[in-house]
């Protein structure tokens, strides 16, 4: 509910509320929210209650950042060892993206974003980074959701993909770093706009 968009940043949680949408008691939904708070997707505040994690632009430019450094030594390890099968992987999950932009599923376009990404990751054999990376993404899900919201970019995100695909696959590592950093930064740009955040 919270990497979908369901729950915003900054909204108040309600545990009766969500026991009762998911039939149980409110034990086993405040031990998903502690595990929740130690992933930094929501947070507690005394009297108060929980929270979904409201990222401020410095914070958002950050975590984009951290991945631009790991996602970069990805790439680099990844791209020697891509394969029929990455490609294959690749524009699968294009098509899904075009399909669910026109259906206007954020939820499939975001899943098979990230899907198209972490194809050009985990061929580098490098783990701990890739569960990093992981982790990076899931904290600006909700954000994601916020911009594929937006309908220019669901339209047009496979333009960059073909781009980064085409250098990837011609070994061109230095081209496709570079189409990488393009394509976040347009995501930063893009979310600080739709936040109304000049910081």
């Amino acid at each position: 509910m919270v990497i979908n968009g369901e729950l915003a940043p900054g909204i108040a949680i309600r545990q009766d509320e969500i026991a009762e949408r998911f039939n149980v008691s409110r034990v086993p939904v405040r031990e998903a929210l502690k595990m929740l708070e130690g992933e930094g997707h929501v947070s507690y505040l005394p009297h108060h209650g929980f929270r979904v994690t409201q990222l401020s632009i410095a914070e958002l430019i950050e975590i984009y950042d951290m991945r631009e450094w790991l996602e970069t030594g990805l790439v680099r390890a990844s791209i020697p060892r891509l394969g029929r099968a990455e490609l294959a992987t690749m524009q699968d999950a294009m098509a899904k993206i075009a399909k669910a932009a026109a259906d206007s599923d954020l939820t499939t376009v975001n899943e098979q974003n990230r899907r198209f990404h972490f194809q050009l990751f985990e061929p580098s054999g490098l783990h701990r980074a890739v569960r990093t990376v992981s982790q990076l993404w899931d904290s600006t899900d909700p954000y994601r959701q916020l911009y594929f919201g937006d309908r220019f970019n669901a339209e047009t995100v496979n333009d960059d993909h073909q781009a980064i695909l085409e250098a990837a696959f011609a070994h061109d590592i230095s081209q496709t770093v570079s189409l990488l950093n393009l394509h976040r930064g347009d995501s930063v740009a893009h979310l600080r706009s739709l936040l109304g955040d000049g910081k």
